[in-house]
């Protein structure tokens, strides 16, 4: 057994990936599923979608590579964190179509938990926020709203997952309801600090504890992939949410380590240790991963919109047709419009934490046409990006600028690593493997299978790509830094 297949779950694609012994990808395979809006502000998934784009992008890659399914020896699976299934313990079907990570139609419920004083108590236990934004009131949502949903629940019918959960159950035919430490942090349902699910939050929302997962470390024993899936019964043992699988294919394995990926969304995990930092910034603490029963903490910043922002400019306002043409048009782009776009489509994240804030532009004139709306969605992320960075190194009591790694579909775009290293005012590290998601959940499952190294020896193995590194004169950076937060406050004002 030689190989490892990485399965990318995404918020709007699914990825495929097969490793070979030395971690080098070989094949690949990509699909996207279909997006639902019923209403403003809901996101929604078809669950049994994705299971679908899994198995068809898995046997591609499997058969690209014109290899035995039998010579893969093991899966890793990273997915879109906080995404909400429940389903029939009995039949395998969903109650309801999956609630997305994006969707905030648990804004009015988790406003009468903060003024009911209960976010201390959210806080304290999972390192979070109450927002929307998680799984916990997405799962109460469907409780509440689905017909004979509770009552199913407390008869311990139904089961609750977030996408990882799903896809292993219904890849080992409903013999495994198993999740690792990294999701199960991202539900707000979990004590990250005592490594369980907790009563006491359980109890105040209403969930039965039946239904949720039991937890183990990001490389596990996650049960086998039924043989009629993909040809041959596989071992799964590695999982993890998708932004820590990012962090820990980027081998962000030491204390002060920083790496953001660009995805749909922007998230940035600053590796803490065994220390579990409390936020002053309004950052949450979670966990980077955990390996032997060994919790490793991390602050990270979350921005609902990056690459989205890239998808409006094409299927919104139809003015490119592919992403990559955003780069050549922002360098088209009239350098006296000072266009900004705060792209609080689904609310704003990550420091500001307003559900309720839409999507605002400033600064439009009669000449304002794609490629200034191309440059401002471009730096609308790298804006973003220094709003977590402040706030991390708040935190973090490191007046140093760290050098950030960075990953994702957007980093292939040179003008945006360089507009993001001009506003940090620090280096922006680009690794010669982009797709670090996968690589971390191939490594996980491959360290398990006992084919690829330990975290030192895969430290080793990273290799840079390009730096980027300030051009950008100060008086300029602060100048454009001040117009956007000015933009940011002019946005939340008008709720």
């Amino acid at each position: 057994m030689t190989h490892i297949l990485a399965i990318d779950q995404g918020t709007t694609s699914t990825r495929a990936i097969l490793f070979d012994g030395d971690l080098r990808p070989v094949t690949s395979a990509q699909q996207e599923f279909a997006q639902h809006f019923p209403r403003s502000g809901w996101v929604e998934h078809d669950a049994n979608e994705i299971l679908d784009s899994v198995l068809a992008t898995a046997r591609e890659a499997i058969d690209r590579a014109g290899i035995a399914p039998s010579d893969i020896a093991g899966i890793g699976i990273t997915n879109q964190r906080e995404t909400t299934v429940v389903w029939d313990r009995d039949t395998g079907e969903p109650v309801h179509n999956a609630i997305v990570w994006q969707d905030r139609r648990t804004a009015d419920y988790c406003r009468e938990l903060r003024e009911a004083g209960f976010e201390e108590t959210i806080t304290s236990r999972t390192g979070l926020l109450i927002d929307p934004y998680f799984s916990a009131t997405k799962l109460r949502w469907i409780l509440e709203n689905v017909d004979g949903a509770r009552a199913r629940a407390q008869a311990g019918k139904l089961a609750f997952g977030t996408i990882d959960s799903w896809l292993i159950w219904k890849l080992t035919g409903g013999k495994a309801h198993l999740t690792d430490a990294t999701n199960a942090a991202r539900t707000m349902l979990y004590d990250i600090a005592k490594g369980r699910w907790s009563r006491t939050i359980c109890d105040r929302l209403d969930v039965p504890m039946d239904m949720l997962p039991e937890v183990r470390d990001c490389a596990a024993d996650f049960g086998m992939a039924q043989s009629d899936l993909l040809g041959a019964e596989i071992a799964i043992l590695g999982v993890a949410g998708d932004q820590q699988a990012a962090c820990v294919g980027q081998a962000c394995f030491k204390p002060g380590m920083l790496k953001s990926t660009y995805g749909t969304g922007c998230f940035a995990l600053l590796n803490t240790g065994d220390q579990m930092v409390r936020s002053e910034h309004r950052l949450l603490s979670t966990i980077a991963y955990q390996l032997d029963g060994k919790v490793t903490y991390a602050l990270e910043g979350s921005i609902f919109v990056a690459g989205a922002v890239v998808q409006w400019l094409r299927d919104g306002l139809h003015i490119i047709e592919a992403a990559s043409q955003t780069q050549t048009l922002a360098e088209s782009a009239d350098p006296n419009q000072e266009l900004i776009i705060v792209p609080a489509f689904t609310g704003l994240g990550a420091p500001y934490w307003e559900a309720e804030s839409r999507g605002a532009v400033f600064g439009l004139t009669r000449n304002s046409g794609p490629a200034e709306f191309a440059r401002a969605a471009l730096e609308s992320v790298g804006f973003q990006t220094r709003d977590l960075l402040a706030a991390m190194q708040a935190d973090w009591a490191d007046d140093a600028p760290p050098t950030l790694r960075v990953d994702g579909g957007m980093t292939a775009s040179d003008w945006a690593m360089q507009f993001l290293a001009d506003i940090l005012g620090a280096p922006v590290d680009r690794p010669e493997v982009l797709e670090t998601t996968a690589l971390g959940a191939a490594w996980l499952a491959g360290h398990k299978a006992g084919i690829y190294p330990d975290q030192e020896a895969f430290a080793k193995s990273w290799a840079l790509e390009r730096t980027f590194t300030p051009q950008m004169p100060e008086h300029v950076r602060e100048a454009r830094y001040a117009r956007w937060q000015k933009a940011v406050k002019a946005t939340i004002a008008a709720i």
